[in-house]
């Protein structure tokens, strides 16, 4: 054991020669040598040796930063230990599942850095980043998340990132999409009906009917789900995406194809086969229907965060009302509660 422990300590430039080399060699014996030779052989031991070493050294580099970003920065320090103390509070349960999705992450980000996808490594970054979000929230915002709430919006950004972008649920799983929306609608109703809750709680002679804080926490999350679907939209017109999933239909009615040019549509029904010439006569066969490109799938988005922003707003407005009754209910698991001065 001590030798290994001699090995790893290396100075950060013997460790960054230890690192570069064995890519550098790992690179040109894929080209210049036969895999099954032995220096070949050796050079992907030496590769190996050199990923240890990184992962080491990076642990070792975070730490040192992670200190000195302390030590520097008073806002950073605080933030760090209300965190801990965040995550000591919580449930073993929400602790769990906090503690596996990270690391999930953490592996997903290694697996594609070492593929060389370096796009799906920063969105597995990003995902870390978006794991503090339920953090900052109740820490700047004095707002306490129940741990079915907390645990639904960590599952929630694991689903939508690392399974549906980088793992394509979107497009292995029948409905996953479909799910996700539902679910967003359901947790940015919860978000908006925290925001007016805090604000209706706290100022002074403004007291908003249960009526009012449901339909102000639906109408925030039907806004967040438009929006969502502009950013789709956009996406697909100038990134070369395809956020706004196709879908194939059998029936069309349209005016356009009228040959009387009137205002009546022409129905063209059970549509079995769509040829699409492009290029240099060249062709393609969807075969079971018409290509829609977009509109059915924001319609149906749109539809299913409707469904879940209902289902919250009308939680939200019982909540309220029990809650001015000094009564608990079902309902208490899913509403962010806004911390009062003392509590």
């Amino acid at each position: 054991m001590e030798i290994f422990k001699k090995i790893f300590q290396l100075g950060d430039i013997q460790a960054i020669a230890v690192i570069i080399s064995s890519w550098a060699l790992t690179a040109i014996s894929a080209y210049k040598l036969n895999p099954s030779s032995m220096l070949a052989i050796l050079i992907y031991q030496y590769a190996i040796f050199g990923l240890i070493v990184l992962v080491v050294k990076l642990r070792e580099w975070f730490i040192r930063l992670h200190r000195l970003l302390r030590k520097r920065f008073p806002a950073y320090d605080r933030f760090c230990s209300l965190r801990t103390q965040s995550v000591k509070d919580r449930g073993r349960i929400v602790r769990a599942v906090y503690i596996t999705l990270r690391v999930l992450t953490v592996l997903c980000a290694v697996a594609k850095l070492l593929e060389g996808d370096l796009g799906n490594f920063v969105l597995c970054l990003f995902t870390l980043f978006l794991f503090t979000l339920p953090d900052l929230v109740q820490q700047r915002l004095a707002i306490h998340l129940p741990t079915t709430l907390e645990m639904i919006i960590y599952c929630f950004i694991f689903a939508a990132e690392i399974l549906g972008e980088i793992n394509n649920f979107y497009g292995r799983i029948h409905g996953w999409d479909t799910m996700l929306h539902t679910l967003n609608g359901f947790l940015c109703a919860a978000i908006g009906f925290a925001m007016v809750d805090m604000l209706n709680r706290n100022a002074k002679g403004l007291e908003l009917s249960p009526l009012y804080l449901a339909i102000m926490a639906f109408c925030f999350s039907m806004t967040i789900g438009v929006v969502w679907e502009f950013i789709e939209f956009f996406g697909d017109q100038f990134f070369a995406v395809d956020m706004q999933k196709d879908t194939i239909i059998t029936l069309v009615k349209s005016v356009l194809i009228n040959p009387d040019r009137v205002n009546v549509p022409v129905f063209l029904t059970d549509i079995r086969q769509t040829v699409i010439r492009y290029g240099d006569n060249q062709e393609f066969i969807v075969n079971g229907g018409y290509l829609d490109i977009g509109i059915v799938d924001t319609m149906k988005d749109l539809l299913v965060n409707f469904l879940g922003a209902i289902v919250f707003s009308v939680f939200g407005y019982f909540y309220v009302k029990d809650r001015d009754r000094k009564r608990k209910g079902f309902a208490e698991q899913f509403i962010p509660v806004v911390q009062m001065n003392g509590e």
